[in-house]
């Protein structure tokens, strides 16, 4: 049996009542006021599927409220068919795909492609490498800085920086204007616990930093140095770089800068909830969706228009 001939993904009101199980694992709590009491179904035959009524502030409200399907007029059955798709695709599950396998436009794919990576960013700040735990950083480019003319080497590409926590398999990236020791250091101190043993390669923006963490392995990829004794090498973030900039290259093929942070949660959330950490497609579409509360994204900031 196919992973999409589950009711959710077939009948609306099983869709609704499916999301609503995992939005509100206690029951109905409205959106206007909070009251989780004084809460009724609505059944009347014109009452929209899967509206509420607060008989507290006295407002009818659906679970989609307050989430990244507010004010969407695609069926929810379809939303979480999106959701499976782009969760389960290792690579990325582009716009054009999504239009043509959903039956909705091509706008309507691209919009719903953003808010889903939108549910996908991570709230959790915690610091990597607890317990002396091993932490790699490296930086990629891809595409193009916006006015910047092309030139040798890096310079007239986009910059992402990235670290991977080795122990808990999770990965957190960022978009950054340039990498001088001045814009590195702080995103790394930031982020990693002072006990962590820091891994990267031979590039100076490294090396005073790495003086904070108790360990700084550096693998000299110039000198034909990829794994040292001790766990010392940085296989573990190319690894996600491959993954990421094949993607990006051959999935979506452009991306601009204004989005590239909504296309870095995206790679980020599915390598952190990947098989290799217990977490298969249909768990990994469940925490998807846990992240749709308070994520809503509307079409101006997506579109970038001011």
């Amino acid at each position: 049996m196919s992973a999409l001939s589950a009711p959710h993904f077939h009948n609306e009101e099983a869709a609704y009542a499916y999301v609503e199980a995992r939005i509100w694992p206690n029951g109905a709590v409205c959106p206007h006021c909070g009251g989780v009491e004084r809460i009724g179904k609505m059944g009347g035959a014109s009452t929209r599927i899967g509206t509420y009524k607060c008989y507290q502030c006295r407002k009818p409200f659906t679970v989609k409220i307050g989430t990244i399907f507010e004010a969407s007029h695609v069926s929810m059955r379809l939303w979480l068919q999106a959701i499976y798709l782009i969760a389960s695709s290792k690579k990325g599950f582009s716009s054009n795909q999504l239009h043509r396998t959903l039956g909705v436009t091509l706008k309507t794919a691209w919009f719903m492609s953003h808010r889903i990576r939108e549910a996908m960013r991570s709230g959790d700040l915690s610091a990597f490498g607890a317990d002396g735990g091993v932490v790699e950083v490296d930086e990629t480019y891809i595409g193009r800085e916006p006015g910047k003319p092309i030139k040798r080497a890096f310079h007239h590409k986009m910059k992402v920086l990235s670290l991977v926590d080795r122990s808990t398999g999770r990965v957190r990236s960022m978009v950054v204007d340039n990498i001088r020791p001045a814009t590195i250091a702080p995103i790394v101190l930031a982020n990693l616990h002072r006990e962590a043993r820091l891994m990267t390669d031979e590039a100076g923006h490294y090396l005073a930093v790495g003086r904070e963490f108790s360990e700084h392995g550096v693998v000299r990829h110039g000198k034909g140095e990829y794994v040292l004794s001790g766990g010392v090498h940085t296989n573990t973030i190319e690894g996600y770089f491959s993954i990421f900039k094949r993607g990006m290259k051959g999935v979506y093929q452009h991306c601009a800068k204004k989005n590239l942070h909504r296309y870095l949660s995206e790679f980020d959330f599915r390598y952190t909830e990947r098989a290799a950490n217990g977490v298969n497609d249909a768990l990994r579409a469940d925490k998807l969706l846990s992240g749709v509360v308070g994520k809503r994204l509307t079409y101006r900031p997506a579109h970038g228009l001011a």
